[in-house]
């Protein structure tokens, strides 16, 4: 594999130790060649490092395209990669020369990149906003990176995330601290703490905010110091805030340090006040170091500093907890130990030199892998259509099962879903989008697709809409129409009424639709009484069962982040809003109440759509005369399943709450508004089930006190979800035999 880099050359800081150290680890592996428009600093490293470079002085980009085109010659290069504004201009210049795809790195917010310098961004910064969205495919350094490309509309599904790594192997040599200190022009006396800083002196790294909250912290830590390392445009004007604050002998601006090892081993706390970032190297180099530090809540920095575990974190521009934290870290050495420690392991593990190679390589695999299908595939790729955007928690499961499921089949497998929210899902699954409306764009998706999968949920139904069950309907008859194999994936079925929408799903199914499966028996027998017969049916179960819960660790956080305790008892009711349910709520406050008192299980209420079930919670809890917790937000499927495994008891409205909960061998207990509740609990092979009209104390009493008696059997009821986990794999089956069925 041959890759051309390039990259203008006045690079500094974070882009500059990102590029040449992956350069010259990648050469180990491929033909990386390095290709920059300046001499400078920036070259004459990469010389220093055998990295094989090429250097074309040139202001001119068409002049600067002839000597490309000279030095590539007539060779073959299979990926342009650019890094910067100049990279970007003329990565997009040579594309059409070599044929091949244009890759580039965003190491930060481009709209910042030229802050405090308006000529600078008029000129550049146009220039690469234009030559941005002409490349084939982006890689941010950071997660935060890729969600502002998703959010400013670049194609999510051509965008990749790779983390900056460092070398955590090699040797470290460092001056002594005191003789460090001395060299940079700080005034240190034993006993000293210093903090200390490397960062461009410009507006968007915020020292401003640093020397205000230095004079808060200094007012209690007389022995506190400052070492600022850095250069730029900000610096006079740092210096006179310096001293109107009256810092000059707490604060030394030590200009610009190449030995930034030394520097860090001279500190006693690292800091980070950036307005905005990618990943700046400047963490890792700190925590090589095992230096405590304290950052602005930015960008991908929380990958690394979890706040009171790696680090200490503050929201930019807050200079009270800012210095609250200088004074927290300055006080106690013992704290500055264990910080910096787990914040050296956690760097260890997740962004070393290595994997960061080896994560470039992945991506490079991927783009070749990509433009090989382009040139064998006419049609290719998955349109996925259902009820997703809507801020439900049952319907984002499905959706994640099913693309994890596709992608088991094949990685690079291209998929559009039709959603409500497109950004949600963009930036969630990293796949394409199209408005559940947008008629013109999922007609051109469905020309281009060999598969339609209508995914998951009871979507052939009219109890919510006719509307609704004529739009599905009409997708699976466009999709059959313009080419596609055509799923139904492990679906409910049910109920319609009114003989003409009956007599319609039968006609669309039986000629529309390939195969269905289905995630229950009662669909099968509702689906048999319309007269569907042609396609393939089968029985499987519902896609969520594939899912697993979050880390312990994770759910552990969230539940004291709401005043609760891991290892509490809890009755967790998971409601919603439907007819008839007001009347109803004082009956489920009394049941509430009750557990609280005979079995000692504090009531939770858990919202799975965050509008509809926090309204149905808080009717419930306006009846209880001592409140349950309702708790904030609306957790997404994985820290869902593991809350309820914290849960003695579930009762639950929602078909997914049963589900989730049943992974965990749950006691259940479940209020029927749609048959598809009693469905579910009838194929599992356990838990109460009662209409919500019919609800009463005494039944859902009674149904309670069972569920605490199954409290000791949860392995056995756990069991018994495995089975139908096991059966689920029925739905991705045949996915599989569709699509190489299509010859994809």
């Amino acid at each position: 594999m041959r890759v051309i880099h390039l990259i203008g050359g006045g690079d500094t800081g974070g882009a500059k130790t990102h590029v040449l150290n992956l350069l010259r680890e990648l050469n180990n592996f491929i033909d990386a060649q390095l290709i920059c428009f300046r001499k400078g600093d920036f070259s004459a490293d990469a010389e220093k490092m055998g990295i094989p470079i090429h250097v074309i002085e040139s202001g001119n980009p068409l002049r600067g395209l002839q000597e490309l085109r000279k030095i590539i010659g007539h060779s073959q290069v299979d990926i342009i990669h650019c890094h910067g504004a100049r990279g970007n201009l003329m990565g997009n210049l040579l594309k059409s020369f070599v044929k091949a795809p244009v890759v580039t790195t965003v190491h930060s917010d481009y709209r910042l990149d030229y802050l405090g310098r308006p000529v600078a961004r008029l000129s550049y910064g146009t220039t690469n906003l234009v030559a941005l969205r002409r490349v084939n495919y982006y890689i941010g350094v950071c997660d935060n990176i890729t969600q502002i490309l998703i959010q400013r509309n670049f194609p999510a599904e051509r965008i990749e995330t790779i983390q900056n790594g460092i070398d955590f192997t090699t040797p470290i040599h460092c001056q002594p601290k005191e003789e460090f200190l001395k060299s940079i022009g700080l005034k240190y006396q034993p006993g000293d703490i210093v903090a200390g800083i490397v960062a461009r002196l410009s507006p968007v790294k915020d020292i401003p905010t640093l020397l205000r909250a230095m004079k808060l912290a200094s007012q209690k830590l007389p022995n506190l110091k400052l070492a600022i390392a850095g250069d730029g445009e900000d610096l006079d004007k740092l210096v006179q805030l310096t001293a109107q604050l009256g810092l000059e002998s707490r604060v030394c601006f030590a200009g610009w340090q190449k030995d930034v090892n030394s520097f860090f081993n001279a500190i006693d706390i690292a800091l980070l006040t950036s307005l905005s970032e990618g990943f700046p190297y400047v963490i890792t180099e700190g925590a090589r170091m095992r230096r405590a530090t304290i950052s602005s809540d930015v960008g991908g920095i929380p990958a690394l500093i979890k706040n009171g575990e790696t680090g200490l974190l503050f929201h930019p521009r807050d200079e009270k907890t800012l210095a609250r934290h200088l004074v927290t870290l300055a006080e106690s050495p013992e704290l500055r130990q264990e910080l910096g420690d787990r914040l050296y392991e956690k760097a260890c593990e997740d962004f070393s030199i290595e994997r960061m190679v080896e994560r470039q390589l992945e991506i490079y695999q991927g783009i070749l892998h990509r433009e090989e299908r382009k040139k064998k595939y006419k049609r290719d790729g998955v349109v996925i259509c259902g009820a997703y955007g809507h801020g439900n928690a049952g319907d984002d499961a499905i959706l994640k099962s099913i693309i994890q499921s596709v992608r088991s089949l094949d990685k690079y497998m291209p998929i559009t879903v039709l959603a409500k929210n497109t950004q949600s899902i963009k930036q969630r699954y990293r796949v394409n989008s199209v408005y559940t409306f947008h008629l013109p764009m999922i007609i051109r998706a469905m020309r281009k697709s060999r598969l339609y999968i209508n995914g998951g949920g009871t979507l052939i139904q009219n109890a919510t809409s006719h509307r609704s069950l004529w739009y599905y309907l009409l997708t699976l008859w466009a999709a059959k129409r313009l080419g596609n194999q055509v799923d139904m994936y492990g679906c409910g079925i049910g109920p319609v009424s009114g003989k003409r929408n009956l007599r319609l799903v039968c006609w669309v199914l039986n000629r529309s639709v390939d195969v269905i499966t289905l995630r229950e028996p009662d669909s099968m027998e509702e689906l048999k009484s319309y007269g569907v017969t042609m396609p393939k049916v089968q029985l499987s179960s519902d896609p969520a069962l594939i899912l697993r819960p979050a880390s312990t660790g994770e759910t552990a956080a969230f539940l004291r982040a709401q005043n609760l305790s891991p290892n509490g008892r809890y009755i967790c009711f998971l409601l919603r809003n439907w007819r008839g349910f007001s009347e109803k709520a004082p009956v489920l406050a009394q049941c509430a109440e009750k557990a609280r008192e005979q079995f000692g299980l504090e009531p939770v209420f858990i919202s799975i759509n965050a509008f509809q079930d926090k309204i149905a919670a808080e009717m419930v809890l306006g009846h209880m005369k001592n409140p349950g917790r309702l708790l904030e937000g609306t957790p997404g499927p994985e820290l869902l399943i593991s809350l309820l495994g914290h849960m003695s008891i579930v009762v639950s409205m929602r078909l997914h709450g049963l589900i989730f909960s049943s992974l965990t061998g749950a006691p259940l207990v479940g209020v029927s508004y749609d048959p598809k509740i009693g469905s579910y609990l009838r194929y599992l092979g356990y838990g109460e089930c009662i209409d919500l009209g019919d609800a009463t104390e005494e039944w859902l009493e009674n149904a309670i006190a069972q569920a605490v008696e199954q409290i000791p059997q949860r392995q056995a009821l756990a069991e018994k979800t495995e089975r139908l986990s096991l059966v689920e794999r029925k739905n991705i089956a045949a996915v599989k035999e569709l699509l190489e069925g299509s010859g994809l």
